[in-house]
């Protein structure tokens, strides 16, 4: 198949390009001028220049394309907030289904994330089937795919053939601009090391790019799929950080109400912290998922948290971001 791949230079996007090449798809990667392709450089692939802001570009990009694989975002969590935040993930999700539907692709994959699905002030399993129940507007990131999950809808409504992938919190090698791996290295060089109530679901970008590939191939129309790993709570993934670092610092668990007024107040105030502080917002909650549906129905196996974090853990050794 020919494949139009946005946000193919990313950290998930390009192990996607590269399973797909890899299986000799033909691949277009939809570049802005400032795009970093250092991760996908040595793969054969179309480069069409555009911007998911940019209906325009992105019509002329699917021109010949069979499918559309959608994953861009903006990549730090400094991003989750501001216009920027919705008029990427929401503008650009409504934009890539309207190109899709003008250039009459036959398959459209949508990447959104368990943040759309739910989270919860207690410990609580989501599947596919769960209504959205966020409410606090500071949880930027999760309305904004909340929200491009409904155009994903509307238009498989209107009869385009639209699949939707939910993967957890990814990490992995090559995560470069350490959106989730930097969590990782904040564990690992604290003193004391800081934790709060909250959980998340774990899983490897590898496991996340076969699901997303599978989803392609043949995901239905309509349905999510959650591709998520093994649930944790943050002070099970600081132990397990710790653990395979081998450090035994103090743990100190802060209250999630003070964790998130000082995590507010950091930001505006631009005052530095032992921990990124736009993380505390998700991590006071949890984001725990079953992935009983893509393990199922799209045949993905996801490795546990251990396999994933010792992973990451070597990758930021190999790169010397941890001694």
């Amino acid at each position: 198949m020919r494949i139009l791949v946005t946000g193919g230079t990313g950290f998930i996007g390009s192990v996607v390009v590269r399973q797909l090449t890899r299986a000799e798809h033909d691949v277009t990667c939809l570049l802005r001028p400032t795009s970093r392709t250092h991760r996908i450089d040595d793969l054969r692939v179309r480069r069409a220049p555009g911007d998911v802001r940019d209906a325009e570009s992105l019509s002329c990009a699917m021109e010949g394309c069979d499918a559309a694989i959608h994953l861009a975002a903006p990549g730090s969590w400094e991003d989750d907030s501001g216009p920027l935040l919705r008029a990427v993930i929401e503008g650009g999700t409504r934009n890539v289904l309207a190109a899709a539907e003008q250039c009459g692709l036959s398959r459209v994959v949508i990447v959104s994330s368990t943040a759309a699905v739910n989270g919860s002030d207690e410990p609580c399993v989501f599947d596919e089937r769960a209504a959205f129940a966020v409410r606090d507007p500071a949880l930027h990131y999760a309305h904004a795919k909340h929200a491009a999950e409904a155009h994903a809808r509307a238009a498989h409504e209107r009869g385009l053939t639209v699949v939707l992938v939910n993967p957890a919190e990814v990490y992995g090698p090559g995560d470069t601009a350490l959106g989730t791996a930097g969590n990782l290295l904040d564990f690992a060089t604290s003193t004391p090391v800081l934790v709060c109530r909250g959980g998340t679901s774990v899983v490897h970008v590898d496991d996340v790019a076969r699901g997303i590939v599978a989803a392609m191939e043949r995901g239905v129309s309509g349905e999510r799929y959650i591709l998520g790993g093994e649930n944790l709570t943050i002070r099970q993934l600081a132990d397990l950080v710790l653990e395979l670092v081998g450090r035994r610092p103090p743990i100190v668990t802060v209250p999630n109400a003070l964790a998130r007024a000082l995590s507010r107040f950091a930001i505006r105030a631009r005052l530095p912290m032992p921990y990124n502080p736009h993380v505390a917002a998700y991590a006071t909650r949890y984001w725990f998922v079953t992935n009983t549906k893509a393990t199922r129905d799209l045949g993905v196996r996801f490795r546990d948290a251990r396999t994933t974090i010792g992973d990451t853990l070597a990758w930021l050794r190999r790169e010397k971001y941890l001694d």
